[in-house]
């Protein structure tokens, strides 16, 4: 089986548009905990088996291309389909007396680890994974009002450019469905 090391360029760029329009793509959907990986095996839509194993620090995004074949007319990219991220943004808050920034710093850090939500701060803002129902994660918002904070809900997409590696892994992986993530506070449920 032939071993993909390299990204040849990715789809949404301009230049590739002429070669895919000439080209049979097959497409590798990955979910967010493989796409953060840099070695896996996996299958593409038609069929096909990809050994991936990029070098360090490689990471594949959205519309990466992995093989391309002039020859054969023939092209595989991957899909990466991402989670929505909430966003809570504190700047509203910027300029409070520091008892206020801690107090609502600490009941914000509270309610997300009480939920065991991995979280992402960047500045003013706190960036979680979706891990959850988003009917959940608004309900535990509105619980607690958080004076100050907003909150809204991003396409992962739109969040990863922000983000340095190990802050997307922290955010995308092991966040999907079958991640500890997911089932952690329902054991810990359970146990009591």
């Amino acid at each position: 089986m032939k071993i993909y090391t390299e990204i040849k360029g990715n789809v949404n760029d301009p230049q590739w548009a002429e070669r895919m329009a000439e080209t049979e793509v097959e497409y590798i959907d990955l979910d967010q905990w493989t796409a953060q990986k840099s070695r896996f095996v996996v299958e593409g839509e038609r069929g096909n088996r990809y050994a991936v194993a990029l070098q360090r620090r490689a990471q594949l995004a959205d519309g990466d291309i992995i093989e391309y074949l002039p020859e054969q007319r023939r092209m595989a990219a991957v899909r990466i389909r991402l989670s929505d991220v909430m966003v809570a943004d504190l700047s509203s808050l910027e300029g409070e007396p520091s008892r206020t920034l801690i107090r609502i710093a600490l009941e914000l850090g509270h309610a997300i680890g009480n939920q065991h939500w991995p979280a992402v701060v960047k500045g003013t803002k706190v960036y979680i994974p979706l891990t959850v129902d988003r009917k959940v994660m608004e309900s535990v918002m509105r619980t607690h009002r958080f004076e100050g904070v907003a909150y809204s809900f991003q396409p992962g997409s739109e969040i990863i450019p922000y983000l340095a590696p190990h802050e997307i892994r922290r955010l995308f992986g092991g966040t999907g469905p079958d991640s500890d993530v997911h089932h952690h506070h329902h054991e810990h449920a359970l146990q009591r």
